[in-house]
């Protein structure tokens, strides 16, 4: 029997688009010039196994972003794909390696310069409006060698200097960027990769991890505000967000300490939009610091940047959603390796994320009730091992039910309750590297690549069943079946 209809009309300007990142699809880690990014030291690992950062590239071992699915040579077909498909957006990011290899040059190299003018060109021809991350779990290996990563008061120059060459390079091309991907990923400062992969920061055993994580990520909204603020001098009509990674948080019952627990884990996971959004910290972080006895190097002019750098827009990823427990501490300080437990009111996928449609919609009210602006949700999507059957074909059913309720979900939001939304990128468009293992086999796009964990395979290019299922629901602005 034939699935009925569901879902909202959406408006004639929706965004319908699908995301990736330049260090999970391009590969050609040392072509034209590029230098070595942080993605490039981390090996393969997967679900049981955290990926081993090494201090440089080390003979003999595998590093999968080295060649990721060769999206640098072989975007042309691959947006012939996007464009089939249906997309009006495709979010993706720019190497900094590519433009400036060590990250503290007075120069950008051409080279790289010249790939992303010839990738934006192609997808605008392709009537596909580039959304543009700055950085994305990549920058240069040479700044965390040398300065220590974002530690570094240093690294906001370096990194505003690239911002406004890339932006003055391309700001007729893309309108809509993102500063720092899922920045508050590092709230889960126990644990190395996030700190890596967004800040570059390797600590040493006597080092306070939290500290730093609050350090460096003031370091980054700084460079953030900054941004805003020479794109908008130097085109009045670029937009520029902040990108969260929108994990709410649930008492896990209705005792007043968990729904206490709860609340401050939301306050501390997403305090980073109070400070892009608002161009302010909130008291009760202030007062944390204070009662910690942290000495934060913040500055009255840094205060001063981030009022007059707030974002336009906030891009989100949202994947799944978390719940807490009871707490003694009279802080509540939250901590995610230990304060996090499981909600026996959902399932989970494969690699153990907990499946959540309403979240979504709660979280996008959440988010508008807190911030008031304009959301993107720039990645949301079902990580599977998928496989092609005798025919050739990708039977994925599990990523379409999971899309199709978030979707419903995401549409309610904006019919039902009025949260302002640009666009929907999920992820991805394309099976590519998993940010988190490394691996392949964790496949999340619409087209299938032909290739395993170590870089093996034909790289020929299937289209999924939901790659046809998306395309229907792009067509008719919104209808689900």
């Amino acid at each position: 029997m034939r699935q009925q209809a569901i879902g909202y009309q959406l408006p004639k300007d929706f965004l319908w688009g699908a995301a990736a990142a330049a260090h999970q699809l391009e590969g050609a880690w040392n072509f034209d010039g590029k230098g070595v990014s942080i993605a490039d030291v981390m090996r393969l690992g997967d679900k049981n196994h955290p990926r081993v950062i090494d201090s440089k590239v080390e003979k003999g071992q595998i590093y999968p972003n080295h060649w990721g699915i060769d999206f640098y040579h072989t975007f042309a077909e691959d947006i012939t794909l996007f464009h089939q498909l249906g997309l009006t957006c495709f979010r993706t990011s720019i190497a900094w390696t590519r433009i400036f290899p060590n990250g503290d040059e007075a120069e950008p190299n051409e080279a790289g310069l010249a790939f992303y003018d010839r990738l934006f060109t192609r997808l605008r021809e392709n009537g596909i409006e580039p959304i543009v991350t700055l950085s994305h779990f990549e920058m240069p290996l040479h700044l965390v060698q040398v300065y220590g990563g974002w530690r570094n008061r240093k690294l906001i120059d370096f990194f505003t200097h690239f911002a406004a060459t890339v932006i003055q390079r391309f700001h007729h091309q893309v309108k809509y960027w993102l500063t720092f991907n899922e920045i508050n990923n590092q709230t889960n400062y126990q644990d190395p990769h996030p700190l890596f992969q967004n800040s570059g920061l390797q600590l040493t055993v006597d080092e306070n991890s939290r500290q730093q994580m609050f350090q460096a990520a003031h370091y980054e909204m700084v460079a953030s505000a900054k941004v805003v603020q020479l794109a908008h001098a130097i085109d009045q009509q670029v937009q520029v967000g902040a990108m969260l990674n929108m994990s709410p948080i649930y008492p896990d019952s209705d005792d007043p300490a968990t729904v206490m627990a709860a609340q401050r884990a939301m306050q501390t996971r997403f305090y980073y939009g109070d400070v892009q959004c608002l161009g302010i910290y909130p008291h009760w972080l202030l007062l944390d610091w204070q009662h910690a006895n942290y000495q934060m190097d913040i500055t009255e002019d840094d205060y001063r940047q981030l009022q007059a750098g707030r974002v336009d827009y906030l891009g989100f990823s949202y994947y799944m959603s978390f719940a807490t427990h009871s707490l003694t501490d009279p802080l509540f300080t939250y901590n995610e390796q230990n304060n996090l437990v499981d909600n026996p009111n959902l399932e989970k996928s494969d690699w153990g994320w907990q499946i959540d449609p309403l979240g979504l919609r709660y979280a996008m009210n959440w988010m508008f009730d807190r911030w008031h602006l304009p959301q993107f949700i720039v990645e949301n999507g079902f990580g599977a091992i998928d496989q092609v059957d005798y025919q050739g074909k990708i039977h994925d059913r599990g990523r379409i039910n999971y899309l199709r309720r978030h979707i419903l979900a995401m549409e309610q939001a904006v019919t039902l309750d009025g949260v302002p939304l640009l666009g929907y990128c999920p992820w991805s468009v394309i099976d590519l590297v998993s940010a988190s293992t490394g691996e392949m086999s964790k496949r999340y796009g619409f087209i299938y690549v032909d290739q395993d964990n170590l870089g093996r395979g034909s790289k020929q290019r299937l289209k999924k069943d939901s790659f046809y299922w998306y395309q229907t629901v792009i067509h008719s602005g919104g209808r689900l079946v």
